[in-house]
């Protein structure tokens, strides 16, 4: 299926790993080009540079000038077209909630949602100039999943699909589509990779990295991981002209974690 996205110009938070590392690649294949935001180049982007496929951008995105720097990186290219706020981080609180400072509040919400603001406020007037563009935002199940282990982290995903909701309801009428997705617990090194949510609950619990993992989706419908591809291909969708007309939706995609309507 033709997603129309050739020739254009879309801007990703993130980008060096994880879910963000599959998006960028995602759309380069669907024929965009990326304006990818990190702190640092890893050897896939630098792969994907290298065919003028991305163009690399090193910022801080949990600073005020990062978010700013990344989207006029994309403008000096001609506009952009579309804008996937990705960056984000978790950590787990096993000391529970009296434990998170407010230098962990802060830092939370400095890369959960102040990235997102930025980005999305300093891409607003290019889009509004071209009558046209599309916002997507990776939010999380746990904007409506509270959990106690990771309560900075639940709340910092709640706003931004909150914000998103928001942003679909101004910009519609001047042709900019707004959207977020959830996912559940995705296969990346943030979930199952060395210092990840499973190796820091399983340490604090006394059980193995795997169990915690197993334990995540026992429960689930399909009863595994989503894949960051799977999550990338679902972004693609929804950045593309192929859904014109979905604008203020959140897409969960977890394998059946939420079990409410």
């Amino acid at each position: 299926m033709d997603l129309h996205l050739d020739g254009k110009t879309a801007v990703v938070t993130g980008a060096s790993r994880g879910i963000g590392l599959a998006i960028t690649s995602a759309l380069v294949d669907a024929g965009a080009h990326v304006v990818a935001g990190a702190r640092s180049r890893t050897a896939q982007l630098e792969e994907l540079e290298s065919r003028g496929q991305v163009t690399f951008v090193s910022v801080d995105l949990a600073t005020a000038d990062g978010p700013i720097a990344l989207v006029a990186a994309a403008e000096q290219r001609g506009g952009i077209d579309i804008l996937v706020n990705n960056a984000g981080a978790v950590t787990p609180r096993p000391g529970g909630f009296v434990s998170v400072t407010d230098e962990d509040w802060d830092a939370s919400w400095s890369l959960g949602v102040m990235a997102t603001v930025r980005a999305t406020r300093a891409a607003i007037p290019a889009m509004v100039r071209a009558g046209s563009g599309s916002i997507v935002t990776i939010g999380s199940v746990n904007a409506f999943y509270p959990d106690p282990g990771i309560p900075d982290y639940c709340a910092v995903k709640a706003a931004v699909t909150n914000i998103t909701k928001a942003l679909s309801k101004e910009l519609g009428p001047k042709g900019i589509r707004a959207n977020s997705i959830s996912p559940g617990p995705v296969m990346t090194d943030l979930w199952v990779g060395r210092g990840g949510v499973a190796e820091v609950v399983g340490r604090a619990s006394g059980v193995s990295p795997q169990e915690v993992a197993d334990s995540a989706v026992a429960g689930t419908a399909t009863g595994r991981f989503t894949t960051s591809d799977e999550v990338a291909d679902l972004v693609v969708f929804l950045a593309s002209d192929r859904a014109a007309n979905i604008t203020g939706s959140d897409v969960r995609i977890d394998g059946g974690f939420i079990t409410t309507v």
